[in-house]
């Protein structure tokens, strides 16, 4: 996996559908705990509703994770079209949640797809999205006369150093795509510039 779409913003819209009202919430998350939380909430926000189906996708250990419920409705009518439309737009680490309170009337199985769909794709309307990558966070640390010439690297190479530590050592955190590690730190390590260490910290998400 080279990099996923995300969304910018939480966002939410609704729309109306023979007297039933359908809200849908997106909302950025980055683990399952953060989603299972998040609908939990949800839930009690609309607690007097008839349904509250949901749909996240989620990037973890660089693994794709996708899960939906239909919460009461017939099954395949909600969570899934939802998936599907979150699925089919290659976006990642979105939780989507839209609430139905029911109006009375009696929508059939098209017409809750259509439904739910509609909720969604009218939430996504004019999201702008930003770009991620499943990368690794990596100390780099070297002496007070590289320093210069290490920032001058990553600015050539478009890394983000998102920490400094002013020891007796200078030690910079950077973040890089993760199939770009290996040969990143051959780069470095193979460098002018001398008595630079590195270690891998951490495998994270980061922006691109």
């Amino acid at each position: 996996m080279v990099s996923f779409k995300v969304i910018d913003k939480n966002v939410n819209a609704q729309i109306v559908e023979k007297k039933s009202k359908f809200i849908a919430n997106l909302f950025y998350v980055e683990t399952i705990d953060e989603a299972e939380k998040i609908i939990r909430e949800t839930r009690k926000k609309y607690y007097d509703a008839r349904h509250n189906c949901y749909a996240y996708r989620i990037i973890e250990d660089g693994n794709i994770i996708e899960r939906s419920s239909d919460d009461g409705e017939p099954s395949g009518t909600a969570g899934a079209p939802m998936l599907n439309i979150i699925s089919k737009n290659d976006i990642s680490n979105v939780l989507v949640i839209v609430t139905r309170y029911f109006g009375g009337i009696l929508l059939g199985t098209g017409g809750l797809v259509k439904a739910y769909s509609e909720a969604v794709l009218k939430a996504l309307e004019g999201i702008e999205y930003k770009t991620q990558a499943v990368g690794c966070e990596i100390e780099v640390s070297l002496p007070y006369s590289e320093v210069e010439n290490f920032r001058y690297f990553c600015r050539k190479e478009k890394i983000n150093i998102c920490q400094e530590e002013f020891t007796e050592n200078v030690k910079f955190n950077i973040e890089i795509q993760k199939e770009k590690t290996e040969k990143l730190l051959e780069k470095i390590s193979s460098d002018k510039m001398k008595n630079i260490t590195t270690k891998v910290l951490q495998e994270k998400i980061i922006k691109i």
